[in-house]
C-alpha cells in the first residue's frame, strides 16, 4: 500500500470486506468517504443483500464467491467470531502473497493463535484487530461512515507478525478515524471480559429478572442499564464461549463485589455501603 492515505491516490487499491453488515458496511462507508480505496468489494452469503449494498453505493460489487477478493490489497473479516478463522483461511487461499487480512472480532486469543501461521512469510499476512464501536442495530442499512471516529481500535499482533504489517493495519484504522492501541491478544480478552462481555451478561441477567408486573415501572434507568441485552444471542454465544475463562474470572470478581454490597446491607453497615457507592461513582465519573 502507498505511504499516505492523504495523498491524491488512495492508499488501497482493492479493499475486500467479508460480511457486509453493520460493521462491514460502516468500514465500506468510512473508506468511501475518506477516499481510502479505489475499489471496494463485498463477500457474503445472500446475493440479494449484496446487490442492495451495491445499489446503496457501499460496495462496488458483491459476490458469494470468495474469489472476487483475489485482487484485494487488504481484506477485513467481519463475520461472527466462531467463523473468523475459517473465513480468514479461505481468503488467504485466494489472495496474493502481498495482501493483508484483519478482522473485527471481539475475542482475539483463539483467533490469533489459530492464524499465527499467516505471518506473511509464505503468503498473505493476518493481524488481528477489534474496533470498539457498534450498535444494537444490525445490517448495512444502518452503516455509519463516522462509526469509528474517535473510537478505540485494538490491534493485536501475535507470534511472528511483522512490524510493517502491524503498522499498515494500525494506519488503516487510524485513517478510518479510530484511536489505535496495540495489545497482546490475551490482554485484550481479559480487558474485554470486564468492559464488554461481563456487562452484557449483567444486562441480560437484569432484563431476565424483570417481572411482568414491573414493566410499567421500568423507566429510563432500567432501560439504559439493560439496553445491550437486546444484542443478538446468536452472536453473543460464540463470543462468550471463546472468552470463557476470562469471563468467568470477571464474573467471580463481580460476585465478590456484590457480596460486599450484600454484607453491608445485611449488617446495616451504611458507612461501608456509602464507600462502595462512592468508589463506583468515582470510577464511572472518570470515564467522562
Amino acid at each position: 500500500m502507498p505511504e499516505s492515505a492523504h495523498s491524491s491516490e488512495p492508499r488501497i487499491g482493492t479493499l475486500a470486506i467479508l460480511g457486509v453488515g453493520l460493521i462491514g458496511g460502516s468500514i465500506a462507508a468510512a473508506a468511501r468517504r475518506r477516499g481510502l480505496a479505489q475499489r471496494i468489494v463485498g463477500i457474503g452469503r445472500n446475493p440479494s443483500r449484496l446487490e442492495a449494498a451495491t445499489q446503496l453505493g457501499l460496495i462496488d460489487c458483491g459476490s458469494t464467491d470468495i474469489a472476487v477478493a483475489e485482487d484485494a490489497d487488504l481484506a477485513v473479516v467481519c463475520t461472527p467470531v466462531n467463523q473468523i478463522v475459517a473465513d480468514t483461511k479461505d481468503l488467504a487461499s485466494v489472495l496474493n502473497s502481498q495482501a493483508l487480512i484483519t478482522d473485527v472480532g471481539s475475542t482475539k486469543r483463539i483467533v490469533c493463535e489459530e492464524l499465527a501461521d499467516l505471518d506473511g512469510s509464505n503468503g498473505p499476512a493476518f493481524v488481528g484487530s477489534h474496533p470498539l464501536a457498534g450498535s444494537q442495530l444490525q445490517g448495512f442499512e444502518h452503516a455509519d461512515p463516522e462509526l469509528f471516529e474517535g473510537r478505540v481500535c485494538v490491534v493485536t499482533p501475535f507470534g511472528a507478525s511483522r512490524d510493517i504489517d502491524i503498522q499498515a493495519i494500525e494506519q488503516f484504522w487510524s485513517d478510518l478515524g479510530s484511536v489505535v492501541v496495540r495489545r497482546e491478544p490475551r490482554e485484550h480478552d481479559r480487558a474485554l471480559a470486564r468492559t464488554s462481555h461481563l456487562p452484557h451478561l449483567v444486562a441480560a441477567a437484569l432484563a431476565g429478572n424483570l417481572q411482568a408486573s414491573d414493566t410499567q415501572f421500568a423507566a429510563s434507568g432500567f432501560r439504559d442499564t439493560t439496553r445491550i441485552a437486546s444484542g443478538d444471542p446468536e452472536l453473543w454465544i460464540p463470543i462468550l464461549s471463546q472468552n470463557n475463562d476470562a469471563v468467568q474470572q470477571a464474573l467471580a470478581q463481580l460476585q465478590t463485589r456484590l457480596g460486599k454490597f450484600s454484607d453491608a446491607l445485611q449488617h446495616d453497615d451504611y458507612s461501608a455501603l456509602q464507600k462502595l457507592l462512592e468508589e463506583a461513582k468515582r470510577q464511572r465519573d472518570g470515564l467522562d
